[in-house]
């Protein structure tokens, strides 16, 4: 029976550019949806379903965060202090050292049904990565896993794809050994200079030896909330869906 996971860990310490006076000064995870920030979402929702410890990687507006630690004592935060010159794995790279069991995986800025983190946690599968059916928001991340139903290749251009299984979620569960193998491709990148390689990057690297299971959930209500178009899609199809299911 795979190790039960009590830890989190929420990617934020990006600038959020893209979504304009939508967030004002505050970084992104903070938008509000039905006058909840994304981010205290995800927290209160982590600790309903048994997370114990939830490990924000922070950067731009880093003390917005701090201030929830306060609030929450399950809550740390760590800085990536070169947030505004690397990817979303370097902010993994620097608080790996928090974590020594398994731990949901979740970017910052997403706004998801509460029903996403059981299909991990209840999931006896130690490496998943959650994925949904096509949602036409744009940005999406393409996935493609074989017949076996494990990761093979994900990029934003579907033409780079053989075929397309389905959209990263951005919530995924991982192993402390994934962890340390995400971690090894990481410092080659950085060590040919290379600082902006994101998590997903570093997934693919090691899908050929590292068996990462796709799990599609179809009619799965959640975004990203990365600009204005899917603030809108956000609040005007999205919400309205998870408070039906509520």
């Amino acid at each position: 029976m795979a190790e039960p996971v009590r830890t989190a860990v929420v990617l934020a310490a990006g600038l959020g550019s893209r979504l304009g006076p939508l967030k004002g000064d505050k970084p992104k995870a903070f938008v509000e949806i039905g006058g909840v920030s994304l981010i205290e979402r995800s927290i209160r929702l982590l600790l309903e379903n048994g997370i114990g410890k939830i490990i924000i990687g922070t950067g731009y507006v880093s003390g917005q965060f701090d201030g929830l630690a306060g609030i929450y004592p399950q809550v740390v935060t760590v800085k990536n202090p070169i947030y505004d010159k690397t990817g979303s794995l370097y902010t993994l790279y620097v608080l790996r050292e928090h974590l020594n069991g398994p731990f949901l995986l979740l970017e910052g800025d997403l706004l998801y049904e509460p029903a996403a983190l059981r299909h991990l946690l209840d999931d006896e599968g130690e490496n998943i990565i959650l994925a949904s059916d096509a949602t036409h928001s744009g940005d999406e991340v393409f996935i493609q896993s074989g017949k076996d139903g494990l990761l093979e290749m994900m990029d934003k251009d579907k033409s780079k794809l053989a075929q397309v299984s389905g959209e990263l979620v951005g919530i995924s569960k991982l192993s402390t050994k994934v962890l340390g193998a995400m971690a090894t491709y990481a410092e080659r990148q950085y060590a040919g200079n290379n600082y902006h390689v994101h998590y997903e990057d570093a997934l693919v690297a090691i899908a050929n030896a590292t068996a990462l299971k796709v799990k599609v959930v179809k009619d799965m209500a959640w975004c990203e909330i990365d600009d204005p178009s899917h603030y809108e899609r956000a609040v005007s199809v999205v919400y309205p869906k998870i408070l039906q299911r509520s």
